[in-house]
């Protein structure tokens, strides 16, 4: 056995494809998603704003606008206001904000003073963003207007300030880790994806053994399956140890990703090595050949992916893929190293994850050891 994994070792560093496919594909993968989150880090909401009315009062609003979070200001020309709108319909720009003129005349006489908001439907988020602030700020008008009526009604400031008073108050009080963001989910999700590409170097190696009748000449020695097989899978094991820790090295380096309990972390590469490997052992002896076994990986790897919360965060996933989710290696996977590096858990709170892993790897050993007679018989025709 000792001399298997020492073979299989050499023949994995020789092959140059295993580097491609485990090492820098997923780097790509994630320099591309986050090129991107970079791009949406800005979570800022930009208000292009004609004002007609060029007054302190309209320009106190605007200021006001312009305190809120996560709000930019951008000035218009009333002259190009039928441009704006034409590129609005033809949805080249979400919103446009227009202080009418006579804003100011409006709120001294106590009228309604008119702000236009014109909107493309298709950006219903980003619009709904502006509508809320501009919902608030009116708001604080209302208030300051009804407080003016108390006090004339001879209230003083304390009781004005009192009754306008809301009688229930929310608090928004959050729970999750400090360092959560969107490279929280892109660097685990793109480390657990491209693990599960190690399946197609399994298969490949193990019909590379069928052809080059090294598989034959097995059943004339005292070897046991049990025995090659773990002789095989250990290196491939070792492969995605080493394949974890530089993916989420760079992670680490490239993007600043807080990578938690170190102790907890290792158990879970394990887990997760055992696991992705186990399930190449049992694929590579099911499968009758080279491409057979690269569309099933696809299909492991991409639907996993997908239902298992890799490319979004599941909660934004539909309901019934939510379910299915929960039966995939890769569900389990990215949910203990999230836990690990978002919430700061320790060995004993991924046991789930670990436990999960750990099963679908033995699993996929069971199978390859049931199998392996009838795929080492048909290396003998």
């Amino acid at each position: 056995m000792k001399a298997i994994i020492v073979k299989e070792l050499k023949l994995m560093i020789k092959e140059k494809g295993n580097i491609f496919f485990l090492l820098i594909m997923p780097m790509l993968f994630m320099l591309m998603f986050g090129s991107l989150f970079n791009k949406g880090n800005d979570l800022s909401v930009e208000i292009h704003y004609v004002d007609q009315d060029h007054t302190a009062l309209s320009q106190t609003f605007l200021k006001q606008l312009k305190k809120t979070d996560g709000i930019r200001l951008k000035n218009e020309s009333s002259a190009d206001l039928s441009s704006l709108i034409n590129k609005i319909k033809k949805g080249q720009l979400a919103s446009m904000l227009v202080i009418n003129k006579g804003f100011e005349e409006a709120i001294k006489e106590g009228r309604q003073a008119q702000v236009k908001l014109y909107r493309d439907p298709a950006a219903s988020s980003e619009v709904s963003a502006i509508e809320a602030v501009l919902k608030n700020i009116a708001n604080g008008y209302r208030e300051a207007k009804l407080a003016k009526s108390l006090t004339a009604l001879g209230e003083n400031k304390e009781q004005a300030v009192k009754t306008l008073t809301p009688p229930i108050q929310i608090q928004n009080i959050n729970t999750t880790g400090e360092h959560i963001d969107y490279i929280s989910q892109v660097v685990p999700g793109m480390t657990v994806m491209f693990i599960f590409y190690i399946m197609i170097s399994m298969t490949k190696r193990f019909f590379k053994e069928k052809e080059s009748g090294l598989l034959s000449r097995i059943q004339s020695t005292t070897m046991k399956p049990l025995p090659y097989l773990v002789g095989m899978w250990v290196p491939f094991v070792i492969a995605v140890i080493v394949q974890s820790i530089i993916l989420l090295g760079f992670g680490h380096f490239v993007y600043h990703l807080k990578l938690g309990h170190l102790s907890a972390l290792s158990m879970l590469i394990i887990g997760l090595s055992l696991c992705g490997t186990g399930v190449g052992l049992a694929l590579s002896v099911l499968v009758r050949g080279e491409n057979q076994g690269m569309a099933i990986t696809q299909l492991i790897a991409l639907a996993g992916a997908m239902v298992g919360g890799l490319w979004m965060p599941s909660y934004l996933l539909p309901f019934f893929i939510q379910n299915i989710g929960y039966f995939t290696p890769q569900y389990w996977a990215l949910r203990g190293l999230q836990d690990i590096i978002v919430h700061g858990a320790d060995v004993g709170d991924i046991w789930r994850s670990l436990a999960v892993l750990a099963a679908f790897g033995f699993a996929g050993l069971f199978v390859a050891v049931l199998r392996f007679p009838r795929f080492l018989k048909s290396a003998t025709h």
